[in-house]
This record gives structure tokens, sequence and C-alpha cells, in this order.
């Protein structure tokens, strides 16, 4: 029971530094960069005004979207690694839905 209340403690601090931690994505080589926590808060998107083109807004879209994409992947990735190693630990235990 000791070793469970441990790698829980363990797994929350875990899930605290991803909240803390910030990633950022880029799509069409820097002109559009989005900023998210490593808990998948979205929390800025920075647009270089080459990438403004009123004839063209698809384009630019598709930048928003592609970027938020890989600020999602480094999440997802971070996660893994913080968390990875807490949720193998967790299933040895035995403990129900691990």
């Amino acid at each position: 029971m000791q070793q469970a209340a441990q790698m829980q403690a363990q797994l929350m601090a875990a899930q605290e530094e991803l909240a803390d931690t910030e990633v950022t994505g880029s799509a069409g080589g820097g002109l559009v960069r989005v900023t998210m926590t490593g808990s998948g808060e979205l929390t800025a998107v920075t647009i270089d005004p080459k990438a403004v083109d009123p004839e063209d807004v698809e384009s630019l879209q598709d930048l928003i979207v592609a970027a938020v994409r890989d600020a999602s992947r480094q999440v997802a990735e971070l996660a893994s690694q913080t968390m990875g190693p807490l949720a193998g630990g967790l299933g040895g235990l035995g403990l129900p839905g691990m």
C-alpha cells in the first residue's frame, strides 16, 4: 500500500511538471508558432506578418493547424517520456484500471 501511495505522489509530481513545461510548435519555417503547456493548453500563437496574405487566408489557416499539430505531437512525446515509466510501475501493483 505504501508503494501505491509513493507511485501516486510521483504521478502527481509528474503531472505538475508537465503542466509547468511549455513546448513550441511551428510551421512554414517558423512563420507560425504556437506555444502549449505540457498538459495541452494552448497559451500563445505568433504569426509572422509575412504569413498574412489577404488573398490567401487558407494557407495561413493551414500553417496554424500544422503548428498546433506540431506542438501537440511534442506534448504527447513529453507526456510519454514523463509519465511512461510511472504508468508501467503502476501496472505492476495490480491496481484496478492499470
